[in-house]
This record gives C-alpha cells, sequence and structure tokens, in this order.
C-alpha cells in the first residue's frame, strides 16, 4: 500500500499541472493567445515524461518531500 505522503505527492502534482494549464488560459483570455504557449509546454513534458522519466514538477516535489518515495526521478 502507498504511503499517504506519497498519494500527497501525487495530488500535488495534479494540482500544479492543473493550475499552470488554467492560468495559462486565464492569460490568454485576458492577454492574448501567446500565454496558450505554456499550456503547450506542460502538454508535451506531460507527453514525454513517460519516456523520459523525468517530470520538472515531481523533480521540485522530490527535493521537497525527501521523505516519500522518488516518482518520476530518471530511474
Amino acid at each position: 500500500m502507498e504511503n499517504s505522503k506519497d498519494i500527497l505527492k501525487v495530488r500535488l502534482h495534479d494540482g500544479i499541472v492543473g493550475l499552470l494549464y488554467l492560468n495559462s488560459v486565464l492569460l490568454a483570455n485576458i492577454f492574448g493567445p501567446e500565454y496558450l504557449w505554456i499550456a503547450v509546454g506542460v502538454a508535451l513534458l506531460q507527453i514525454i515524461s513517460p519516456v523520459t522519466k523525468f517530470c520538472p514538477v515531481y523533480f521540485i516535489l522530490n527535493k521537497l518531500m525527501p521523505n516519500t518515495t522518488p516518482m518520476q526521478n530518471g530511474r
């Protein structure tokens, strides 16, 4: 069974990625469509992360939460 801190890490990751998408859409609505490139970048990272086993959000969360199971750490 997964540790409750590991579940928290996954939820934090999902929340951060969701906020990046939402902020991209809100910024594009207010300032212009060039802010949609943020969403494109996040989507590309999500698409290639299973292959590369690297996710910048998990990289940061792994550093901030050292007592949890490392996720998407390039192994």
